[in-house]
């Protein structure tokens, strides 16, 4: 009896044999080319790495050609290619080159447990904004995120533009194609990053082979965002009414409501001036009380009284005497050379006596 685990999993240093010219000795039939267009800033790159990529796929008896004056790279197959899927390596290194991969990483597309995938980013966000963002996001300060991200599944992967070109085994480009596509959803890269770590751990440890590893994966919640914040001005809708609003008053009308229709030009002309003379006075007065501000004396604080100290102390008249007898004692200054010697003298007559 085996055990089913084991059938399931692959040998260490197991390796698939390779596609030799014994297995296909008549070779192709048909003829098979695939064509790709590059950018024009992809030229100079493409012009000087040429010669190595025409070596590479001679290898693999690929010929390939490429076309300056319409921008395109094209391979084909010749009579003495055996692989059939040697064409479809091509194809994906020409592609590559296109997509602003380097000659020294898209040239491991031709081996065997290599492949790649180009995910198309371009079309997932809507504003321009938002999508340099979150494509930034995917990058990371410095280029951390996506160094990160190649070390965790072997991938080298590259951003630019509206795609990403990821290289490396099958199980690493899963894993790449997850993280893009959920970058591009607004889900950070540090949360896959931080799965595919733990991932990368419970896969060295035998016994949890067979285990489901649910239980240790990390389980994000998402935050709800605060609420939009509502506009000061609010636009209601006024109720719909199939009647069209009054027609305004003219001038006329409101002269006829306010009885000055009927007044004669000369009194019109008066009550104008009147109203004029009216209007200034009250600018007058406002004026003239905004100057009459500057002169209206500050309310001032009331004055605390401080209380008066105490000028009666007691003087101890004994005390000072005996400062000042004390203070004629001392004398200022050096001592004299007589009473040094003297001192000294004593001094030494002290010390021979211990």
């Amino acid at each position: 009896a085996v055990d089913e685990s084991e059938l399931l999993t692959v040998p260490d240093g197991w390796k698939e044999p390779a596609f030799t010219r014994e297995d296909n000795p008549k070779g192709l039939l048909e003829e098979s080319s695939f064509a790709t267009l590059f950018p024009k800033y992809r030229e100079a790159y493409l012009k000087e790495c040429w010669p190595l990529v025409q070596k590479a796929l001679s290898e693999h008896y690929v010929n390939a050609t490429l076309d300056l004056i319409e921008g395109s790279m094209t391979v084909t197959t010749t009579k003495k290619t055996f692989d059939p899927y040697a064409i479809i390596r091509a194809r994906d290194l020409i592609k590559l080159l296109a997509r602003s991969v380097p000659f020294e990483q898209a040239v491991r597309i031709l081996q065997d447990d290599v492949a790649c995938d180009i995910i198309k980013i371009g079309s997932l966000v809507r504003k321009r904004d938002t999508f340099i963002k979150r494509r930034g996001r995917l990058l990371g300060p410095k280029g951390s995120t996506l160094k990160a991200l190649e070390l965790l599944t072997n991938c080298y992967i590259m951003v630019q533009g509206n795609t990403v070109s990821a290289l490396g085994p099958f199980s690493g480009l899963k894993e790449v194609r997850k993280v893009v596509l959920d970058t591009m959803k607004n889900i950070h890269p540090i949360y896959n990053i931080k799965t595919l770590m733990i991932k990368r751990e419970l896969s060295k440890d035998p016994e949890l082979r067979s285990q489901s590893w649910e239980r240790f994966l990390p389980k994000f919640k998402r935050k709800n965002l605060k609420k939009r914040k509502e506009p000061k001005k609010k636009n209601t809708k006024k109720e719909y009414t199939p009647f069209p609003p009054p027609q305004p008053e003219s001038q006329i009308d409101k002269e006829l409501a306010s009885g000055e229709y009927f007044l004669k030009e000369r009194q019109k002309k008066r009550k104008r001036v009147e109203e004029i003379k009216a209007k200034q006075a009250d600018a007058i007065k406002k004026r003239q009380e905004e100057r009459n501000k500057a002169f209206i004396p500050p309310k001032e604080k009331p004055v605390v009284k401080t209380k008066k100290a105490s000028t009666e102390k007691k003087i101890d008249i004994e005390a000072i005497k005996e400062k000042v007898k004390n203070a004629k004692k001392k004398k200022l200054g050096a001592l004299p050379v007589e009473e040094v010697k003297l001192k000294m003298a004593a001094d030494e007559k002290k010390k021979k006596k211990k």
